[in-house]
Formats: structure tokens, C-alpha cells, sequence
């Protein structure tokens, strides 16, 4: 008789993890189930796909590729598989504590990450329900029309909206694309609140040290143009911290020192770039803050989500085309700004509580909407990619460029002019800070790490071109503006994933080489190569870690083949890192296939929050 787990021990899409998850399961169940090992088994994959759980509605009934000369596995029928689930000792229905939970609609969770989703659904709706009282009507009115002046290219201010979703909502969901104003926004709702109660304790946080760098250099450069006393911007907070930091990581803990059972001191915690946050950690966060501290998210919906399990911020958003605001939120903000709610942001019907926390901001301040990059950003989003590439091919627009894709072998000779009139600059600089803003200005964006097409393989292409061309030296590991990004965080030296450097001679002695690092308030940071952190050349960079960057142009080089990493939000997310211009080099077949695939994680969250607003 064959075992389960010899079957499961064919399937491709199964690794050692999930073959010993599912023996697990079969010893706790006191026998080997079919059924039950196979669930299991895609239950810890999902996981590592990305997914909350696995809905058996969408996979019951499929097959599973297996290795050479097996033949596919077919899953169970649906009515089938969850009958003999639900006679299993190791499932059970929600609110039991048991390995497997096979919820109402039959998604089925590993316990841990059903219980982290329960929990930040609960937590998020708490802080939805219900207004946060406010007095002195005029005085407040007078604060958002000063801070919120209007701006003639918009119809209707959503950053005002969103100001006084923050005021009286201890949740406020921020979401827009890239220069939307979301930062900014945040800088004038912090004043706004702090000018009706300055005793308020805030802090801002960020998922990755980058992260973070970017929302601590954002308050500094936007606080001298607020429109409040001075007074008011020394109570902002400067600095930002990554979220584990915020929550305190203990050194030999898998568990933080900030939880439900001892919670953060903060009134107000701003959460920049939302999207990458994962459900795990979102839910700690949660958990960590006071029941009345005001949460304030702020990304892009249609961003790349989390490297980990779950899409929380596009979750979250899930709401927005389901209903508008709540008759009592339209009437409170139309009689304390004196505007008129948009219509399709006015109440379908009297039950959107949640709804009223969300605010997506659509004036653009960095694309002219007339701008091809503006125009394919949108398009994109979509999923229609015949229209993307018509416009790519046929669009006409000075700032976008595409090309097909270059043969492996004659790659070199097309990137030789690009990163020679692009990059060679760097290497002529005479301080650290021009060979970084020289750099900063020009990026290649890959979607793959391997293969001919990916950073490793494009980065020896780039120091190639660059040595023949007499700019670097040979065999040197180091070399005067050699650009690289710290790919794990190391809290000793303050070096975070995602964070980039330029190697240059020490001003102090310029024979020794130093790894050079921008800091928030505009100077340098200055190691020792030898004590970095693990790092990489950073001439190519993957798209996903460019999340949060800001480019003047871009190359965006895709593979040769389709492949499942290539998604309309990575598309998307690539397109929008430039300010100016975007070079897109990939074949018609890859682009169309990248645009009409989206990320679709496996998830209750949305239904969740949109069941407890019911």
C-alpha cells in the first residue's frame, strides 16, 4: 500500500517542510489520512506562497504537477474533502484550539495564522467603530482650511479628508501611488492633531530600515513648509523606526517585549509603506497598542504586498468599491470643513463604519496625468494588456521607451552607452554625497536575482562594461564609487536591508577606502568595508527591493521567459520608481502575461472586516 507521504513526496510544489508538516499531522490524527495529509501539506506551502491559508473552494477538484513519468495527483471534490476533514482529530471549526481550522467558508488555516488574522480583524474594527468626540468646532475648522488650503488642480481635497478621518477615527487608512501627497499628508495631520492636544505622544514607524530612512528624510524636508507655530513642529516626531524595533526584539526570543500584555505608551503610531507589512507582524503590532492610540497606515494598494504571508493593506483597502461613507461621517465632515462630500465617497448605505477610516488620495504631484508614465501606471493597475501595450508601443510619450529584449549575448553592447552615460559619473565625483546623488539618479530594475537577465548576472555585466571602458580597476573588491546595498539588517552598525552605500576614499585619508552611507539629516555616514553587514553591488536591483525609491529614470530589464513572480503589481511597482523615464526592455508575450496576472493571496481578512461593518 502506498503512503501518503510517499504521494506527497511526488508533487512539485512541495518541499521538506511540508512533507514533514503532513507526517505530523497524520501522528497527531492517530492515522495517515489522504485527505488530511494532502490539506496539510498545502496548508504549510501556502505559507510559504504567500497565502493566510488555502481556500478549498478554488483548489478542490485540480491538479497537482508531479515529478518525471508519475501522472498529476487530483485533489478531492470539495463536498467530498471537507466531510472527511471535518471527522478529522487534528481540524476543527473556529474558536477550538486544534493544529487545522477549517472556517464557514472552507478555508483551511494553520491555527497560528487563522488566530493572527481573528486578531487583527477584531482590533482593526474596534478601533473603526464608532467617532472620537471633538470640541471647539471653529477652532478646528480654521485648522484644517489653513493646513488643507484648496488646490485648484483638484475637485475635492482627500488630504483634508484624510485629516479629519485621523481626527476622529482611531484608525486612518492612507493608500495613494507614488506622489499622491501621502507623507506630507500625514506631516499636517500630526499638526493638526497636536494643535487641539500637544500632550499626545507619537511616534513613526516602518517595516524596513530603508523604510524608515525614507518617512525619517520626508518629515524633515516637508516640517519648515508646514503652516503652523513653531512651537507645534518641535512636537513632531524626526525619527522613525522599523516596526520590530518599535516592539522591541529580544535577542534570544522569538517573542516581543511590547504585546498584548504590555502595550506601547503611544497615542498616535504612524505605519509608512502599509504594504509591506505582513499579517504576522501587523498583528503584533495591533496587539501592542493601547485600545484608544490612534492608528494611522499609510502605502500603496497597488504596491508589491509583503515578502511574508498575507496582503493587509490591499485586504484592508478591499473596502473601498463596496460602499461609500456613513451618513454620520458625511454629515460631521461636511458641517465642520464647510465641503461637500464627493459623491462617490457619500454613503450607499448606513452600515460602512470601516469604510469611513479609508481615504485613497488621487491628485498625482509627481506625473503630469497627460505624462506616459502616468498613463501606463494606471493602465497597468487594470490588468489590460493589450492597452499597456499598445500604448508602450504606439503611445508616442517622450518618458517611456520600450524595446524588446536584448539576446544574452548581445546584451553588453546595448547596455554599454546607458551605463557609461548613466553611471560614469559616479566615478568622476570629488566627495561621497556627488558620487551618491549621481548614482541615485539612474537604476536597472530586474525581476529575477539568477539568470542571465537577473541582478547577479547584470552587475558583472556593469562592472565589465565599466572596466573596459577604464572607469573602475580589475579584481578590486573595493573601488572608488562602487555603489552596494546591505542585504541584512545588523542593528550594530545601524545598516539595514535595502540600504545603499558608495565605496570612496576617506576625505580624511585618501588612501583608505570607507562605505559611505546618507543619513536622514543630509550627511554621511562613513564604515570600514570589513565591518559591513552581508552586502550586494547594487548597479541592478531586484524591483521588490526598490519598493519605497525614487529614481529620474529607470531600466526595467524583465526575463526572457514568463514566469509567476511576473505580476501586474510588480509591474506596476517597477514603472512608478521614476520620476522622468522608463526603458523597458522585454518581450510583447512576457509583458502582456505580467499585466493580466495579479496577485491573488489567499486570505479572510477582507471578508472579515467587511462582516463585522454588517
Amino acid at each position: 500500500m502506498i503512503k501518503s507521504n510517499d504521494i506527497l513526496r511526488t508533487i512539485t510544489c512541495f518541499n521538506e517542510l511540508d512533507y514533514h508538516f503532513a507526517e505530523f499531522i497524520d501522528r497527531l490524527n492517530g492515522e495517515s489520512v489522504f485527505e488530511l495529509s494532502i490539506a496539510a501539506a498545502l496548508a504549510s506551502a501556502a505559507i510559504r506562497e504567500g497565502n493566510i491559508c488555502i481556500d478549498l473552494n478554488i483548489c478542490a477538484g485540480t491538479q497537482l504537477e508531479t515529478s518525471a513519468d508519475n501522472e498529476p495527483i487530483t485533489l478531492p471534490e470539495l463536498n467530498v474533502w471537507v466531510k472527511l476533514l471535518n471527522k478529522c482529530q487534528v481540524v476543527s471549526s473556529p474558536g477550538e484550539y486544534k493544529p487545522l481550522i477549517l472556517d464557514g467558508n472552507n478555508r483551511l488555516y494553520l491555527y497560528r495564522y487563522w488566530e493572527y488574522e481573528q486578531t487583527l480583524a477584531g482590533t482593526l474594527w474596534k478601533k473603526a467603530a464608532g467617532l472620537i468626540p471633538y470640541d471647539n468646532e471653529k477652532r478646528l475648522t480654521d485648522s484644517l482650511n489653513r493646513l488643507f488650503f484648496s488646490n485648484p488642480k483638484s475637485k475635492y481635497d482627500y488630504q483634508k479628508l484624510a485629516a479629519f478621518t485621523a481626527l476622529v477615527k482611531r484608525l486612518c487608512v492612507i493608500t495613494g501611488g507614488p506622489g499622491t501627497g501621502k507623507t506630507s499628508t500625514v506631516i499636517k495631520i500630526l499638526a493638526l492633531l497636536l494643535e487641539h492636544n500637544h500632550s499626545l505622544r507619537i511616534t513613526l514607524t516602518a517595516p524596513t530600515g530603508k523604510a524608515a530612512t525614507r518617512l525619517t528624510e520626508s518629515i524633515i524636508n516637508n516640517l519648515p513648509n508646514l503652516d503652523c507655530e513653531q512651537s507645534i513642529k518641535d512636537l513632531i516626531p524626526t525619527e522613525a523606526a522599523t516596526i520590530h524595533r518599535l516592539l522591541g526584539v529580544s535577542r534570544y526570543s522569538p517573542y516581543f517585549k511590547f504585546n498584548a500584555q504590555n502595550r506601547l505608551t503611544y497615542d498616535i503610531v504612524v505605519v509608512d509603506e502599509a504594504s509591506m507589512v505582513d499579517l504576522a507582524l501587523m498583528a503584533k503590532l495591533v496587539q501592542a497598542l493601547k485600545d484608544e492610540a490612534r492608528l494611522i497606515l499609510i502605502g500603496d494598494k497597488d504596491q508589491l504586498a509583503s515578502v511574508e504571508s498575507g496582503a493587509v493593506l490591499g485586504d484592508i483597502c478591499g473596502t473601498l468599491n463596496d460602499c461609500g461613507h456613513s451618513e454620520n461621517f458625511k454629515e460631521k465632515y461636511n458641517l465642520i470643513t464647510g465641503d461637500n462630500m464627493p459623491a462617490q465617497a457619500q454613503a450607499i448605505n448606513d452600515s460602512s463604519e470601516f469604510r469611513d477610516c479609508i481615504v485613497e488620495l488621487r491628485q498625482n504631484y509627481r506625473f503630469s496625468p497627460a505624462s506616459g508614465i502616468s498613463k501606463i501606471s494606471q493602465i497597468v493597475k487594470t490588468g489590460d494588456s493589450r492597452a499597456a501595450f499598445d500604448l508602450l508601443k504606439n503611445g508616442g510619450f517622450n518618458d517611456i521607451q520600450w524595446s524588446m529584449l536584448p539576446s544574452p549575448e548581445n546584451l553588453k553592447n546595448v547596455l554599454r552607452n546607458l551605463i557609461i552615460g548613466n553611471y560614469g559619473d559616479c566615478f568622476k565625483a570629488d566627495s561621497p554625497d556627488q558620487a551618491f546623488a549621481s548614482f541615485a539618479k539612474f537604476r536597472i530594475l530586474c525581476a529575477l536575482n539568477d539568470g542571465p537577465y537577473g541582478i547577479v548576472s547584470l552587475n558583472r555585466l556593469v562592472e565589465r562594461i565599466l572596466y573596459e571602458s577604464g572607469l573602475i580597476p580589475s579584481n578590486n573588491r573595493w573601488y572608488r564609487g562602487q555603489p552596494i546595498i546591505i542585504t541584512k539588517n545588523d542593528y550594530r552598525t545601524n545598516l539595514f536591508n535595502g540600504d545603499i552605500g558608495i565605496v570612496f576614499p576617506d576625505p580624511n585619508d585618501d588612501s583608505e577606502l570607507k562605505a559611505f552611507f546618507p543619513t536622514p539629516d543630509g550627511t554621511m555616514r562613513k564604515f570600514s568595508p570589513i565591518r559591513l553587514p552581508e552586502y550586494e553591488i547594487a548597479y541592478a536591483m531586484t524591483i521588490h527591493k526598490s519598493q519605497g525609491s525614487e529614481f529620474n529614470e529607470a531600466l526595467i530589464v524583465l526575463p526572457s521567459k514568463d514566469t509567476p513572480v511576473l505580476t501586474s503589481e510588480l509591474i506596476y511597482t517597477g514603472i512608478t520608481r521614476a520620476r522622468k523615464r522608463i526603458i523597458l526592455w522585454a518581450n510583447e508575450p512576457v509583458v502582456k502575461s505580467a499585466v493580466e496576472r495579479k496577485v491573488r493571496r489567499q486570505s479572510g481578512l477582507s471578508q472579515l472586516l467587511k462582516n463585522y461593518s454588517q
